[in-house]
């Protein structure tokens, strides 16, 4: 067993995109009332297996790994099988990407998730809050877990996590990816990029964020990350507070350090170091990372991967078309190489 490896026990409906990205978010008050669960909880039930084949089974509940400069990184490893790993955004942790990690798993896969350094469980150093470090503490990761021919899943910040591990390490332990909302090649305006967002954008966001982080991450789950400020969206108060609790388990200097790593770190050349199968994802009413300057360029770059496009669909995909996402994933997964 690796020395390093450790177990333990255990809105805004009016918000714009152009407001929300211009103005940095502003905050509106919002009361949340109590849902009326029974009738959401069978809603949202008649979509997941009834049942689960005996073989799923979560090796270590609860696990971290420590990185070479004392980082813990928590995981979850789910079923057997061939490996899927997946890779969240920001501010969230592994916790977005259950219902996928399900899905796959009562499918016959491995399905792990990490939080990201400063994220979710995993500790909070002041230090590493780069794009770097996030693809060495997953190479890290894979190493302990002896993850081979791994299929990489990323979401958003994840999705340049899983770019930037392959630049830097290759993929000599990875059979195939998957880049969904992804923040490749790069979200900022610059003479490469012109038609990315400026700087004032992302500036409009640290203000935010350190003026009022809990009303801002309130205000970017009630309305843009799922296009809940969308006219006829059905506003789902649970998925809002869940982003929003994962949000705020987030470490406060990591979460401020993180806009600049997702905005302005340029994956142009880690694309171009893919190859394996790869397939893109992206919603085309995308209001947090415009498909136009990301996924439309990134397939462009990555040699022979395949772009699909989920019309109306938001960021929060994993969320709001999960029986769709589900399905595309499962098939990528078991088709041949």
């Amino acid at each position: 067993m690796n020395p390093r490896y450790r177990s333990t026990e255990a809105a805004s409906p009016h918000l714009t995109r152009r407001g929300f990205l211009q103005a940095g978010c502003v905050a509106t008050g919002m009361a949340l009332g109590l849902p009326n669960l029974t009738s959401r909880a069978a809603a949202v039930g008649s979509a997941e297996p009834k049942e689960f084949p005996s073989t799923i089974k979560a090796r270590k509940p609860m696990s971290h790994i420590t990185t070479k400069d004392g980082t813990e990184i928590y995981y979850k490893d789910w079923g057997s099988g061939p490996i899927v790993t997946f890779s969240h955004g920001w501010p969230l942790s592994a916790d977005a990407w259950d219902a996928q990690m399900l899905h796959l798993a009562s499918n016959g896969f491995r399905c792990i998730a990490h939080d990201r350094r400063g994220h979710g469980r995993s500790s909070q150093p002041w230090q590493g809050n780069d794009m770097d470090t996030y693809a060495d503490d997953l190479a890290e990761l894979f190493e302990a877990l002896d993850v081979t021919d791994a299929i990489m899943v990323g979401h958003s910040t994840g999705g340049g996590e899983v770019a930037r591990y392959i630049g830097r390490h290759g993929t000599g332990r990875v059979a195939k990816a998957v880049l969904l909302g992804a923040v490749t090649p790069i979200m900022m305006k610059t003479k490469s990029n012109p038609d990315g967002l400026s700087m004032e954008v992302f500036d409009g966001f640290r203000s935010a964020y350190l003026t009022d982080r809990a009303q801002f991450f309130l205000d970017i789950a009630s309305g843009p990350f799922f296009g809940f400020n969308r006219p006829g969206a059905h506003v789902s108060e649970g998925r809002i507070r869940s982003w929003w609790n994962q949000g705020m388990m987030c470490g406060h200097k990591n979460g401020y350090d993180c806009i600049k790593a997702f905005s302005e770190t340029d994956f142009t050349e880690d694309l171009k170091k893919f190859d394996v199968p790869t397939l893109i994802i992206h919603g085309e009413d995308d209001q947090i990372v415009p498909i136009d300057t990301t996924a439309k360029l990134a397939v462009k770059l990555v040699p022979n991967a395949q772009l699909r496009i989920y019309p109306k669909g938001s960021h929060g995909l994993a969320d709001t078309d999960r029986e769709k996402l589900n399905t595309d994933l499962l098939e990528f997964a078991r088709a041949s190489r």
